[in-house]
C-alpha cells in the first residue's frame, strides 16, 4: 500500500516527503536522503531520482512515469573523466511528461511543463513549455493556480 512505501521512503531511506504527497512503485535512488518533494506533489512509477547533489521539488508537481532525473555526471572534457554536480529544482506546478531525462544543475520555473521525451540540459522559464532534445521553447502557458489531488492513493502497484 502507499502509505506503507510512503514510511519506508521517509523512515528507511530518508526522502524528505510529506504525508500529501505520492511517490509511486518502483522509484528508483540515488543518495534518497537528497530528495525534498513539496506539498501535493506525485513521483510517477518507475522514476529514477539522483539525491547525490540535491533534488528539490516543489507544491503540486506532476512528475510522469519513467522520467529520470540526474544531479551528477561525467565531464567528458576532463582528463581524469572527473565527475560534474548540482542540484535540480523544480518549482511549483510544474509537470514533467513521461520519460524526460533532466541533467545535473538545471532550474524548471514554477508552472513550467516539460513534454514526454525531453531531455533538459538547461533552465526552463516560468510558465512556458519545452520539449524535444535538446528541450526547447515551444510556447508560454498561462499562469494558473491549483492543487493535485493527491487523495486517492489506491493500490500497492499504482
Amino acid at each position: 500500500m502507499h502509505s506503507i512505501r510512503l514510511l519506508l521512503y521517509r523512515s528507511v531511506f530518508g526522502v524528505d516527503i510529506p504525508k500529501d504527497s505520492v511517490i509511486y512503485w518502483r522509484c528508483r535512488f540515488f543518495a534518497p536522503s537528497g530528495v525534498h518533494i513539496g506539498h501535493h506533489s506525485i513521483v510517477g512509477n518507475d522514476a529514477f531520482l539522483d539525491g547525490r547533489a540535491g533534488i528539490h521539488v516543489g507544491d503540486n508537481v506532476n512528475i510522469g512515469s519513467q522520467v529520470l532525473i540526474y544531479t551528477m555526471e561525467h565531464d567528458i572534457n576532463s582528463p581524469t573523466f572527473g565527475v560534474v554536480a548540482g542540484p535540480v529544482l523544480i518549482g511549483n506546478m510544474v509537470y514533467i511528461g513521461a520519460r524526460v531525462t533532466i541533467l545535473p544543475e538545471v532550474k524548471i520555473g514554477s508552472g513550467a511543463v516539460v513534454a514526454s521525451g525531453a531531455v533538459v540540459t538547461k533552465d526552463v522559464e516560468p510558465w512556458t513549455v519545452v520539449g524535444g532534445v535538446p528541450a526547447k521553447f515551444i510556447k508560454r502557458r498561462p499562469e494558473l493556480s491549483y492543487r493535485l489531488d493527491t487523495s486517492s492513493k489506491k493500490a500497492f502497484f499504482q
